[in-house]
């Protein structure tokens, strides 16, 4: 086992390598809060397919961090999870995803593509607030509540796609975006939202 990971019950504990590049081995099924917290010189981390949950800040603030693929057997990304992470450029959530976290992906500001999959239900606040060069998208029909200042500082959005099963949409959820218009079918909870809101918004049914 790797000696600069610290492992206990198949979960990692604490990362305390100044790596580049870190392959967490086979086996591990929960990176726990905070095990890689602050290690900034971390560029890539290689997750095995044994993992199915990211606690709490477990990658927050690794400002280099460039790459990771969150594995399909991911079923819940805790808060601020990949918060401050600035240097990730595209996620991928995969399927088995049923909610994220509060604040999870906050101030990744070089991300610039989100693919949220269907299973999705919940938006955590706050969870993609300050993704500054995020541009569009896609909420899956899967998500029935977007939280509190969401996309809250992503000055780029231009436009949000938002389902017919979204029955909540928190306060602030698009404040600070300027240029974005949100895509809803005709007597939708985000049509209403969008009216109520003064933001512009395109029916698409």
């Amino acid at each position: 086992m790797m000696n600069y990971l610290t492992i206990v019950n198949e979960e990692v504990i604490k990362c305390t390598t100044n790596a580049i590049d870190v392959i967490i081995p086979d086996g591990v099924t929960f990176i726990g809060d905070h095990a890689f917290r602050f290690r900034k010189s971390l560029e890539s981390i290689t997750i095995p397919d044994s993992v199915t949950s990211i606690g709490v800040s477990a990658f927050e603030s690794c400002y280099n961090l460039k790459t990771v693929t969150i594995p399909n057997g991911v079923t819940s990304i805790g808060k601020c999870a990949f918060a401050y992470c600035e240097s990730i450029e595209s996620i991928t959530i995969p399927n088995g995803v049923t909610s994220i976290g509060r604040y999870a992906f906050v101030y990744c500001e070089s991300i610039e593509s989100i693919t949220i999959p269907n299973g999705v239900t919940f938006i955590g606040d706050h969870a993609f607030a300050y993704c500054k060069r995020l541009e569009s998208i896609i909420i899956p029909n899967s998500v029935t509540s977007i939280g509190v200042s969401a996309f809250e500082g992503c000055y780029n959005l231009k436009s949000i796609t938002i389902p017919n099963s979204v029955t909540f949409i928190g306060d602030h959820v698009f404040n600070k975006c300027a240029n974005v218009m949100i895509q809803c079918n005709r007597n939708s909870y985000a049509e209403e939202y969008a009216k109520k809101n003064n933001i512009p918004y395109k029916i698409t049914d």
